[in-house]
């Protein structure tokens, strides 16, 4: 490998993990956002998670984002991004992969993943820290 090809980031792809498809049973949302071009070039380089506290693969194909959890695979989330900011989400409900049922903290959810994935450079750990304490809320309020 040259110098050169070393300094170009990684760009994720389908192929790069171990990743299941989007079960039949699914719920579609809109999420209403703006991304700049740079939080849309560090979407569309996607993540190889390269710790145990990483625990998302997410890539783009054409417009499209796909993000899995890294430790079964899973597709959770599917976003066809479009120029007027009213994206369309597709999120994963078959309830042996994914718990939640809610449209509403998905939207949630996933707005707090999209705030942590447009960084530069994405910080696993912390955004780990930070699901890891969201969940002990929602535990300690009777939520699961």
């Amino acid at each position: 490998m040259t110098e050169e090809n070393t300094n170009r980031p990684v760009v994720a792809r389908r192929g790069d993990w171990n990743t299941q498809p989007m079960p039949e049973q699914t719920e579609t949302f809109l999420l209403r956002r703006s991304f700049t071009e740079e939080e849309m070039d560090a979407l569309r380089r996607g993540n190889i998670p390269q710790a145990m506290e990483d625990k998302w693969f997410w890539y783009m194909e054409g417009d499209t984002l796909y993000a899995h959890r890294s430790w079964t695979g899973n597709c959770i989330y599917r976003i066809d991004f479009k120029d007027d900011g009213e994206h369309a989400v597709t999120v994963n409900r078959d309830p042996q992969q994914y718990r939640c049922t809610s449209a509403e903290e998905d939207r949630k959810s996933l707005n707090s993943l999209l705030d942590w994935w447009t960084r530069t450079p994405y910080d696993h750990y912390n955004e780990w820290l930070s699901e890891t304490y969201d969940a002990l809320n929602r535990q300690d309020k009777g939520q699961s």
